[in-house]
This record gives structure tokens, sequence and C-alpha cells, in this order.
């Protein structure tokens, strides 16, 4: 099965740069969530619902690797696919690219399912697992 990437745009914004001006390292992470979230609605999954329907896709762990600065007005592209797949659970790595497919950095999330009427782990839905599993590397 050939897997799919879900592509994201962005340009950097002046409030997204620190006094060195280049964007603040936090703002990375930021901006995968950003294409973590439009990749969830893309998908038909509406983390507003799952949280009414009191379940959540919390962040346990994430990582960033930067490899060449970016600065206010570039043109950013992310680059998301699903790296592993588990019960309750899943990663997703983040390639940034500037306008000419140069790397600027990489990130990675997981994210577990969790019942959030008691605060433990629950499988993956079917649903969530087959439009993820669409992703995988």
């Amino acid at each position: 099965m050939m897997s799919s990437r879900f592509d994201y745009h962005f340009r950097v914004q002046l409030h997204d740069i620190d006094a060195a001006g280049v964007v603040f390292f936090s703002h990375t992470l930021r901006h995968a969530h950003d294409a973590y979230e439009a990749f969830m609605a893309e998908m038909g999954f509406s983390l507003h619902d799952l949280i009414e329907a009191k379940q959540g896709l919390p962040l346990v762990h994430s990582e960033a690797d930067y490899l060449r600065p970016m600065r206010h007005g570039d043109a950013v592209e992310i680059r998301l696919q699903v790296e592993r797949l588990g019960d309750s659970s899943f990663t997703i790595a983040y390639q940034f690219f500037d306008s000419q497919g140069g790397k600027l950095a990489r990130v990675r999330t997981t994210h577990v399912m969790l019942d959030l009427s008691n605060g433990s782990s629950m499988p993956l839905s079917e649903e969530l697992r087959k439009s993820l599993a669409a992703y995988l590397e």
C-alpha cells in the first residue's frame, strides 16, 4: 500500500522570531501542532468533538532537530506522515522545508488516546486507526 503525506504551509511571522531574528525554538513545535490539527481536520476528526466525547489525544513525547534557521517572511512547507501506529498511541513525523526544498527542521510527536473521564489510555478507534494508517510511512 502506498502511503500518503499531508502537506501544510505557513509563512514565518514577526511574532515567530526571537532577538536573533530566527524562529524561536518552541514556535517550531507550535507550527507542527498547527499542522497536526489541520491533518486531523482533513481526516474528519475534530479535536473539539473528541473532547466533547470525553476523549483526548494529548502529546506524551515531542522532539525536534533544528537544521537551518527560519527567518521572518520565509515560506515553509511541513510534510507530515504517521511514523508509528500502536494500540493506543501514534507518532507523527514532521519535516519542515523551505521554498527551494531545503530541509529546515524535523519534529516528532507521540499522542496517546485518553479516556478523559478517568485519565487512562484507551485503544484508538477503528475509524481513527484506518485514517492514520493511510499516512503510515
